[in-house]
């Protein structure tokens, strides 16, 4: 099948080396188009759980595919989140099409656009990083937590205690915060002058125009590679938010379009020494 040429390409949350990634899924659908401009809008690499035991091909192929797209001409601008914090020392690097950033403003077509992950806004992840990694390991770990606290709980004569009723019961003030993510990233926008800004960092695609009294701009957010699969595409002045298709995309699989062979095990290491 012939592929989609497309302006501009938003992907996040990807998170590679964790089991939840559907990187096969992102190498197909990475397949299937040719982007003038590809943004990675922060964790694409978890470094947080990074383990060298749990990497594989598929998740090394999507890597050796944003390489092989930069090293073809496609500007490729790494936008860092907080699951790769670590290459956040590396922010205004540049390596031929290949950059990294914190943040970035873009000119669509003689509007501004605003692209950073969304971690700012996070007060779990700025005033207490450890809560923030523990809850990045997701309900299973949770599980397997609450069952240790309860043996110890028990063994002291106290009653049990549900983690997982509690995660029910903030249910709606995880709405609310994502409500919230949204205001205040569009207010800033919107203060600022630009006409778009674009996030990650929640797992929710969303593309709404928010509107107040000084002016108006379009909220938009690629979603995630773990439970949402989604980009958002820019294309003759229009944004796309694009859901995965099996039926669509199991047709550019072909895992073997790279030519450069890359050596798995140096960006095994290299890994490694940012996790440190």
């Amino acid at each position: 099948m012939e592929k989609r040429v497309v302006e501009l390409v938003v992907l996040s949350d990807i998170h590679l080396g964790t089991y939840g990634c559907h990187a096969q899924e992102v190498l197909n659908y990475l397949n299937s188009v040719k982007p003038k401009k590809l943004i990675l809008n922060g964790d694409i690499i978890d470094i947080w759980q990074f383990r060298k035991r749990y990497f594989p091909k598929s998740h090394l192929n999507v890597i050796k595919k944003i390489i092989d797209l930069a090293s073809k001409g496609t500007e490729v601008i790494y936008i860092t989140g907080n699951h790769d914090e670590m290459l956040r020392k590396f922010s205004d690097t540049k390596m031929g099409n290949f950059s990294v950033v914190d943040k970035l403003v873009l000119d669509l077509d003689g509007k501004k656009a605003w692209f950073f992950h969304g971690d700012v806004f996070d007060a779990s992840i700025q005033n207490a990083k450890w809560l923030a990694k523990i809850g990045s390991w997701g309900y299973d770990a949770l599980i397997l937590l609450n069952s240790f606290i309860n043996w110890v709980l028990v063994r002291m004569g106290k009653d049990k205690f549900s983690l997982s009723k509690k995660i029910k019961n903030s249910v709606k003030k995880a709405v609310k915060y994502i409500s919230d993510f949204e205001q205040v990233a569009a207010e800033l926008a919107i203060d600022n002058g630009y006409k778009y800004v674009i996030c990650g960092h929640i797992h929710q695609p969303k593309m709404i125009r928010k509107v107040r009294e000084n002016g108006t701009c379009l909220y938009l957010n690629s979603g995630d590679w773990v439970e949402n699969l989604t980009s958002l595409e820019y294309n003759d002045k229009r944004w796309r938010l694009i859901h995965y298709k099996k039926e669509e995309m199991d047709a550019f699989s072909y895992a073997n379009e790279v030519e450069e062979e890359i050596n798995s095990e140096s960006i095994l290491a290299a890994f490694a020494v940012f996790g440190k």
